[in-house]
């Protein structure tokens, strides 16, 4: 059965589905791959595309996460998503007994997997945090899935599943603190969704809000979808190898295999990157009219997933400018997904804006008055070029990234492997 047709049984149907499922065969494996990772997977690209490249904002007040640490936490809260089903799998097979029901913990793992399926879907809204509301109202809606599923699955009486439930959203809530504050040794968080669209969406979804207008391309929302799904079978294939371990109860499988979907998002996350040397020689020693202070280089990789990056740091006495090339590399495919997202909003203080230009997207953000703004490109081989200035105008910001030539940038090619 396909991961989209699961979804729609178990949302519109739990209680004829869940007995379905009770008398499927499964393993760990077949219960991951390609379900739980895929919708994971969605969840997380989301939350990166909401806080990172879309922002979030409140008063008057906005910020992005900076990219490379947004890819971090995308990756680190795509994997602790998938360890929180499989503990919260945990939690209800060992309560079971508790409530009168029998304990499976093959059972267990289907009704938090599938139980979540709303949650993961709601992540969908992290897209615009403004929204993110919606994204609570789906896990509420998951709580309920949960609830009809227990005495199918975990043959508890049917007078004890609230109960039953609530002391597991409770226990779920503790772990979730307990992986959240976890997460931050590793400086990800988890993206937390344990919106659902139509069958047919139409080709474009325009939301308007007070100050402005966000338009979102849904035909490649919907193409990215299909990856996900084709992404799950691959996945699918590689964590054969490590059935034995996924029967008994290791997680690593299905770690394992969330590289794998990852890869197969990302358009293939084992591709090397452009080296960050290359990348520290497009940074000038001078750039609008200011001399360079400072400059970093950096690559990073996790599961396989790598990316690279060169900062620096331009200023003088009145003006600072923060300019930084980013190869997103294996995610490339990820961040792609910014282009499906274009936007304008302003206010009396504050324009912001993003669209397409050719194959490339630009995001510019300034304040009237001149004290802050930036502009971003993603280029079309998944290079993000950015700057960020206090009291340069955005004409000066946008010549500073057009300076680094940006043709020749897009031209460049990471080390054959």
């Amino acid at each position: 059965m396909s991961i989209v047709q699961r979804a729609k049984d178990i949302l519109l149907a739990p209680k004829s589905t869940w007995p379905a499922i009770g008398a499927e065969a499964a393993t760990v494996q077949s219960i991951y791959v390609p379900y739980v990772i895929a919708l994971a997977a969605i969840s997380a690209v989301a939350g990166f595309i909401g806080l990172s490249l879309v922002g979030a904002g409140a008063f008057g007040v906005s910020f992005r996460v900076p990219l490379l640490s947004g890819l971090v936490h995308m990756v680190v809260g795509f994997v602790l998503s998938l360890v929180m089903v499989y503990l919260l799998a945990l939690i209800a097979d060992a309560l079971a007994p508790s409530f009168g029901g029998q304990k499976n913990p093959l059972n267990a793992l289907k009704l938090i997997a599938y139980g979540s399926t709303a949650g993961f879907l709601g992540g969908v809204f992290a897209i615009l945090p403004a929204a993110s509301i919606l994204g609570l109202l789906a896990a509420l809606y998951s709580v309920y899935l949960i609830y009809t599923g227990l005495p199918v699955l975990m043959k508890c009486p049917p007078d004890k599943a609230i109960a039953y439930t609530a002391v597991l959203v409770v226990c779920g809530i503790v772990a979730g603190l307990v992986l959240s504050w976890a997460s931050t040794l590793f400086g990800g968080g988890i993206h937390r969704g344990p919106g659902l669209g139509s069958a047919s969406p139409p080709a474009e979804v325009a939301i308007k809000t007070p100050a402005g207008e966000i338009k979102v391309d849904t035909a490649k929302l919907e193409e990215m979808g299909k990856k996900m799904e084709a992404a799950g079978k691959q996945a699918e294939a590689a964590g054969k190898q490590a059935e034995a371990a996924a029967q008994a109860g290791d997680p690593a499988a299905a770690a394992k295999a969330a590289a794998a979907v990852m890869a197969a998002i990302g358009g293939g996350a084992q591709r090397p990157v452009i080296p960050v040397a290359e990348l520290k020689a497009l940074l000038p020693d001078s750039l609008a009219a200011m001399k360079r202070q400072s400059f970093e280089a950096e690559s990073n990789s996790a599961m396989g997933l790598n990316v690279a990056s060169a900062k620096a740091r331009y200023g003088d006495d009145d003006r600072q400018l923060r300019v930084s090339i980013t190869d997103t590399g294996g995610l490339a495919g990820v961040v792609a997904a910014w282009a499906q997202v274009t936007s304008e909003r302003e206010d009396d203080s504050r324009v912001e804006k993003t669209y397409k230009q050719g194959q490339r997207t630009v995001h510019e953000e300034y304040r009237k008055d001149g004290s802050r703004g930036e502009y971003t490109v993603l280029l079309a081989n998944g290079v993000v070029v950015e700057a960020k200035g206090e009291r340069v105008p955005a004409a000066a910001l946008k010549s500073a990234v057009e300076a680094l030539d940006l043709a020749r940038i897009e031209a460049l090619k990471p080390p054959a492997k």
